[in-house]
């Protein structure tokens, strides 16, 4: 769950996410993510068997790559 939330962004120190994470649930780190946007860690990628989260170049090329050969 903590893969997608921006944690070098202002919000999530000033929540101290950090430390409360590890013990939210997993409803209440939804209600954190969809009221506030600058938790989300961007871009993210969600589709057909594949996940991605964060800007990893060579992730991304192979990601894309793949869907455009097929």
């Amino acid at each position: 769950m903590t893969a997608i939330f921006n944690t070098s962004g202002n919000d999530y120190r000033e929540l101290e996410l950090k430390d409360k994470l590890p013990t939210m649930s997993h409803a209440d780190a939804m209600k954190l993510l969809t009221g506030n946007g600058n938790l989300v860690k961007r871009p993210f990628l969600i589709g057909e068997g594949k996940v991605l989260v964060g800007f990893k170049q060579d992730a991304w090329k192979a990601t894309l790559r793949e869907k455009t050969s097929t």
